[in-house]
């Protein structure tokens, strides 16, 4: 088994070297450019290393999980750590009274939940490392629903292939109005038995800095694609018409969809 994981990162990390070196090789358009030529060929290595991930792991391989004895810090915010959307501070000032989660898509019995509602579900509590894309890394305990309780609450369509979360927190004015954060993982992050809707971190509710009321814990991803402030989910069969068709907030600026670890 040992000798596997050595093999993957290896290939894993030579594959990242190689894409890496690709603008320095003579291709000058940007990589921000989503019909350059950069951009495309990099877009099918990702792909190439989503699917061999996809066959090394296998759909059920645990993130690692740890012991209480070595959470040594409070958990450290990532992202965003207070939005100011009108809608959102309502939230915060009612304790997230008011809040429900929207679950739609491709899905037979469309509807929200209140967060009392999430957390009366059977929950999961798992200690895990959030790595991120900046080179930090973080050990927290996370308490939340399985995504997949949620999703079997509402009856997913044989057809549908991702998840899509849509997030309270404003990243910036775009042309067409404020663009706020979204990601997307598919259906087999989304039923893998870590890949939480958590509530909690560290024995206390979640904190506004950590994504209250509600953020994902996807943990054989990076970071940025657990997303916080969770406000509505999508199921669907397509990634076509949420934000520019990346997938995410990052990955419409050239960030990988799949970033497993």
């Amino acid at each position: 088994m040992m000798r596997l994981l050595l093999s993957r990162r290896r290939f894993l990390t030579g594959a990242a070297v190689s894409a890496s070196t690709m603008p320095l090789a003579g291709c000058f358009d940007s990589l921000g450019q989503r019909d350059g030529t950069a951009r495309g060929v990099m877009e099918s290595a990702e792909w190439l290393t989503y699917r061999v991930q996809r066959w090394m792991l296998g759909s059920d391989s645990l993130a690692r999980e740890y012991a209480e004895s070595e959470i040594r810090q409070p958990q450290r915010p990532n992202g965003t750590t207070n939005p100011q959307d009108a809608d959102y501070r309502r939230l915060v000032a009612d304790g997230f009274a008011g809040y429900r989660l929207g679950v739609s898509g491709m899905v037979a019995r469309p509807g929200s939940f209140s967060l009392d509602e999430i957390r009366a579900m059977p929950g999961r509590t798992q200690i895990t490392r959030h790595d991120c894309v900046e080179g930090w890394s973080c050990i927290a305990k996370w308490t939340g629903v399985p995504l997949a309780s949620v999703l079997d609450a509402v009856g997913v369509a044989p057809t549908a292939r991702f998840v899509v979360f849509d997030c309270f927190d404003t990243m910036e004015n775009g042309f067409t109005g404020p663009v706020r954060y979204y990601e997307s993982i598919d259906m087999a992050d989304a039923r893998h038995p870590q890949t939480i809707l958590a509530y909690g971190c560290n024995d206390q509710p979640l904190s506004v800095a950590n994504g209250a009321p509600l953020r994902l814990r996807v943990e054989r991803q990076l970071g940025y694609k657990m997303a916080k402030y969770v406000r509505a989910i999508t199921v669907t069969d397509t990634l076509a018409g949420f934000g520019e068709g990346g997938g995410g907030y990052w990955e419409d600026r050239g960030y990988e969809w799949f970033a497993g670890i």
